[in-house]
C-alpha cells in the first residue's frame, strides 16, 4: 500500500510529459519539413542534381492519357522483345526505315520531314489516334487506344498481337509536341499538355494544366496553390538543362520574360508552403503511434495500481 503514493506520481509525471513530448515531435517535423521545402529544382547558382527531374518527367509521361489526334510510336518485338538485343526478328512495320518520314496509318497519308518532339525515333511507324480514339494498325486492324495509358496500350496491343507471334513484347511512345507541367498545377505525377499549335505560350499552358490557384486537382480550388512569382521553364538536355525563373506578379515580370515554349519543355510552379498543414499531416503517423503507447502505458499502470489495492 505504500507503494501506490509512488505510482499516482508516475502516472501524473507520464501524463505531464506525454503533450511536451507531441510538441517536440511536432516542432521537429515542422522544422523539417519548412527547410527541406520539398522543392523539386532549387538553383543555387548551378542546378542541382537532375535525377529528381528525370523521375519526375518519367513519371509524368508513364501517367500520360491517350487521346484523339496523339501520333503513336509503336513497335512490336516476338520473343519477349528478344531482338532488341539481337536484331534478328523485328517486324518490320516497327523498324526504322530512316529518314524520318511520319505514316499515319488509317488516315492514308504522310508528313515528310521533320521529327514532332516527344522522344520518338525518327523513322519510326506513328500512328493517329482518330477523333472516335480509333488506331488502325497493321495485322490487327483498328484498335481503340483512346483513354488509356501508355502501360495500358502495351498490354492491349501485346494481347491483339499475341494471336500471330509467340510472345509479343510491345513498346509504345506518345510523339507529339507537348509541355510537360510538374508542381502545384501539375497533380502528385504532373500533365502533360499537348501543344495545340507553335504558338503557344507559358499562360495558356497554365491554364490548360488548370492555373495555379489550387484548383488543378480536384477542379473545386483545393489543390495545392503555386507561386507565380516562382515559375521555372527547363529546357534542353535532362541532364544540363537550361532553366528560367519566371515572375508573372507583374507586369515588369511578364514583359521580362520569354513567355514562348518550345515542344518538350518542363514548367515546374513552386508550389506555396503551408508548414502547419503539412506537419500535421507528418505528425499523424506518429501522434498514433504515440497515442497508442500512452493508452497502453496508462492501462499498465492502473491495473497495476488496482491490483496491488486488492492485495
Amino acid at each position: 500500500m505504500q507503494q501506490l503514493p509512488v505510482l499516482r506520481r508516475l502516472l501524473r509525471f507520464w501524463l505531464l510529459c506525454l503533450p511536451f513530448s507531441l510538441v517536440v515531435l511536432l516542432s521537429s517535423c515542422t522544422t523539417s519539413r519548412v527547410r527541406q521545402q520539398n522543392t523539386m529544382f532549387r538553383l543555387d547558382g548551378t542546378m542541382a542534381d537532375t535525377s529528381k527531374l528525370r523521375r519526375a518527367v518519367n513519371r509524368a509521361e508513364r501517367n500520360y492519357v491517350i487521346q484523339p489526334n496523339d501520333y503513336l510510336a509503336i513497335r512490336v518485338y516476338t520473343n519477349e522483345g528478344e531482338s532488341i538485343i539481337d536484331p534478328n526478328g523485328e517486324l518490320s512495320f516497327g523498324a526504322p526505315t530512316g529518314g524520318g518520314s511520319r505514316q499515319a496509318v488509317g488516315v492514308g497519308r504522310q508528313q515528310a520531314g521533320a521529327s514532332r518532339g516527344g522522344g520518338a525515333q525518327n523513322g519510326g511507324a506513328e500512328f493517329l489516334v482518330q477523333n472516335d480514339g480509333i488506331v488502325r494498325l497493321p495485322m490487327v486492324g483498328d484498335v481503340k487506344l483512346s483513354g488509356y495509358t501508355l502501360l495500358e496500350v502495351d498490354s492491349v496491343l501485346r494481347g491483339r498481337y499475341n494471336e500471330f507471334y509467340q510472345q509479343p513484347f510491345v513498346t509504345t511512345q506518345v510523339s507529339n509536341n507537348r509541355i510537360i507541367v510538374l508542381g502545384a498545377v501539375g497533380g502528385s505525377s504532373g500533365q502533360i499538355i499537348p501543344l495545340a499549335n507553335d504558338n503557344m505560350n507559358l499562360i495558356e499552358v497554365l491554364a490548360l494544366a488548370g492555373g495555379i490557384d489550387g484548383g488543378a486537382i480536384t477542379g473545386a480550388g483545393t489543390g495545392r496553390i503555386g507561386r507565380a512569382d516562382n515559375i521555372r521553364l527547363i529546357r534542353g538536355d535532362l541532364k544540363n538543362p537550361r532553366v528560367q525563373v519566371i515572375d508573372l506578379t507583374s507586369f515588369a515580370g511578364m514583359r521580362k520574360a520569354n513567355l514562348q515554349v518550345e515542344p518538350n519543355d518542363i514548367i515546374y510552379v513552386e508550389p506555396v508552403r503551408r508548414p502547419f498543414f503539412e506537419a500535421v499531416g507528418d505528425i499523424a503517423p506518429l501522434f498514433t503511434i504515440v497515442s497508442g503507447l500512452a493508452g497502453l502505458a496508462t492501462t499498465i499502470i492502473y491495473l497495476t495500481i488496482t491490483l496491488r489495492r486488492d492485495n
